[in-house]
């Protein structure tokens, strides 16, 4: 019934690992994203300067406005991109850790379900009925925790479809903006 050192020293062990890996994951997406805002900036500031010639070379006002307007779709489009890189990056980290989680709660389940086997067989005669009583709320616990983290999945997967068809959309009329914005000009 009681934990040995080498429980004990396995159980320590299994939790390093688990922090180890928890730290290199948060390591990981620090560095992917880290690398995204570098490349983010560069491009941008090379961007910005060619925008800026291109600008400065203009003749006249209608260049000047039609320069603008097409210089912005491609910024809408990058920045739209960003976000999707940063979303992508902490998505894949939460999974991560929410895999990690999954496990330990599993192996919880699964010596916390030992334990009571244990008990049950050092148990006084007449006991079964309240380990088979916690052994029922222990499986209740798991249930919901299942139903939980499914409902969680899901809205998590309905949030990402409605930030991607808002994103699209926002695209597109930026799009359809650019492609009006030179007709009218023309019409006027």
């Amino acid at each position: 019934m009681f934990a040995t050192p080498e429980q004990f020293a396995a159980s320590n062990k299994a939790n390093i690992e688990n922090a180890l890996t928890i730290v290199n994951n948060a390591f990981a997406s620090a560095e992917r994203l880290a690398a995204l805002n570098l490349n983010t900036a560069r491009n941008l500031l090379e961007e910005s300067i060619a925008n800026t010639k291109s600008l400065l070379a203009a003749k006249d006002v209608q260049e000047l406005v039609s320069l603008q307007t097409a210089f912005a779709q491609p910024l809408v489009e990058k920045a739209v991109a960003y976000n999707r890189s940063v979303y992508e990056i902490a998505t894949q980290s939460q999974e991560e850790v929410s895999k990690l989680v999954e496990a330990q709660i599993a192996e919880l389940n699964k010596n916390l379900a030992a334990a009571l086997d244990k008990a049950a067989k050092s148990a006084p005669a007449g006991s079964d009925v309240a380990v088979a009583a916690v052994k029922s709320a222990i499986a209740a616990a798991n249930s919901a925790y299942d139903s939980v983290s499914k409902a969680a999945k899901q809205v998590a997967e309905i949030a990402e479809a409605n930030v991607t068809a808002a994103t699209n959309a926002t695209v597109k009329a930026v799009g359809n903006a650019g492609k009006t914005a030179p007709a009218a000009k023309k019409a006027a």
